[in-house]
């Protein structure tokens, strides 16, 4: 398998490549794009619920030209027992250009793409990356920051769950950044400190948002959990919320970015998601450049 020819997550992608998907992306902000990718078909097999990855990838391809075909488990053969590769052989025989994978099982796209002639991107499996993600968010902060370069960039959350924040740690700490992670002990595994010597953990929230650049809030991933991680959701809420008073810990400018799907009260209050140093939409509307950027290059340059 060629992974020049795909988009299966940050670690093992080249520097010049992240450089040239953001410097994409950014010329897409400046100038409409071409209809480049007219003629093209894309499958969107999104085997999770997705609001904001599959409409962004749908709203991309549209932007550039090509059709798409939107699979999702609950509203074909998947949820009659089809396996993940006979499914993939079925859509493919219908001419297909280019798959978008989302999965629960950690290395689904990659095994699609080992089996396909066509470049298959990742929008998130598993516990494991969401590349996609990482680019839009590297992405956003250079919209207000020169460089990621120095930057201090503070994760909070749950950590073990999610496939967010590997593929930032991945991005950012590559890009020079400097990447706290923050959250319960049950939710930060200690061995998310060997990714990269730009990374450091502390389960204090304070510690965390001192003198940070940008906060990175995540959620709770209830649905991917089988046992209780903490005590309670109040407790939670009680020491690792950021709430406009704790947020003061972090530069008077720090950008406050969520993933989404927010759950407001929880792991983020109304006010900081609301506040003026909030990009969170920001990002919804990045993730619809970056993924123009991803497409572009695989079903276009190098098709």
């Amino acid at each position: 398998m060629d992974t020049a020819h795909h988009l299966l997550g940050i670690e093992g992608l080249a520097t010049p490549r992240i450089e040239h998907l953001l410097e994409l992306a950014r010329q897409f902000q400046i100038a409409p794009p071409p209809r480049s990718l007219a003629g093209k078909r894309l499958l969107l097999l999104f085997y999770e619920a997705s609001t904001r990855t599959r409409t962004s990838f749908e709203v991309a391809a549209r932007r550039l030209g090509a059709e798409t075909v939107s699979v999702t488990a609950g509203a074909s053969s998947i949820e009659k027992g089809e396996s993940l590769l006979d499914t993939v052989y079925t859509l493919r025989a219908m001419a297909v250009d280019g798959i978008v994978v989302r999965h629960s099982s950690s290395g689904a796209p990659h095994l699609v793409a080992c089996h396909v002639d066509v470049p298959v991107v990742n929008a998130g499996d598993g516990m494991h990356e969401h590349p996609t993600q990482a680019l839009l968010d590297a992405f956003t902060i250079l919209r207000h920051r020169p460089s990621i370069e120095g930057l201090t960039v503070a994760i909070i959350g749950d950590i073990l769950h999610s496939r967010v924040a590997r593929s930032n740690l991945l991005l950012l700490s590559r890009l020079g950044a400097h990447v706290r992670l923050c959250g319960p002990r049950t939710l930060l595994p200690p061995e998310f400190a060997a990714f990269s010597d730009r990374v450091s953990l502390t389960y204090d929230l304070e510690e965390a948002l001192a003198g940070a650049d940008v906060v990175m809030v995540l959620r709770i991933q209830m649905e991917r959990m089988r046992e209780s991680f903490f005590p309670s959701e109040a407790e939670y809420v009680a020491r690792y919320s950021v709430t406009s008073e704790r947020l003061r810990a972090a530069r008077p400018d720090a950008l406050v970015m969520h993933p989404g799907p927010m759950i407001r009260g929880v792991e983020i209050s109304a006010d900081v998601a609301d506040s003026p140093q909030s990009v969170i939409r920001e990002q919804v509307e990045n993730g619809v450049l970056i993924r123009m950027a991803v497409l572009r290059e695989l079903l276009g340059e190098t098709a």
